[in-house]
């Protein structure tokens, strides 16, 4: 897995994998800003993939970005062996660099972004992983220009 500044253009996607589904969002190095992209509501690996080849060859993008799941306190647990799995996956599929970044509270925030904005409840079920996705995104950004 690349470090967090290897690179400094083009477009990135990146994922808040779950079982049940995983958000995507999108942004672009040079401006550093994450826009919620999608969400794959599917939990059978081949028409996960199929999209996520869909958004690559829509997108072409440089970096992957995966959400890892972790405890509050930084403990690994179930999910994070199976966000590390699919980040390797990805990386072995499409020979694109993948990245890793904390996730945590990134479902919490997204839940709260919406519930401002007036979509509460079952409403909230198709964006809160993209939106999940995009603070992923932004969080990647906004380290990887600190480091720089």
């Amino acid at each position: 897995m690349p470090d967090m500044t290897s690179t400094s253009s083009g477009t990135v996607l990146a994922f808040d994998f779950g079982k049940r589904r995983i958000g995507v969002a999108i942004g672009e190095h040079e401006l550093r800003m994450a826009h919620p992209l999608t969400t794959i509501d599917q939990s059978m690996t081949r028409p996960r993939f199929e999209k996520i080849a869909e958004l690559i060859e829509a997108w072409q993008p440089v970096l992957l970005v995966v959400g890892l799941s972790v405890h509050a306190d930084g403990t690994e647990h179930e999910i994070t062996r199976l966000c590390r799995r699919f980040a390797r996956r990805l990386e072995g599929r499409f020979r694109i660099p993948v990245a890793l970044a904390d996730e945590r509270y990134t479902t919490v925030i997204a839940r709260s972004v919406l519930e401002e904005v007036g979509v509460t409840g079952k409403k909230q079920r198709p964006m809160l992983d993209q939106i999940a996705a995009q603070h992923i995104l932004q969080t990647y950004f906004d380290l990887s220009h600190a480091a720089s």
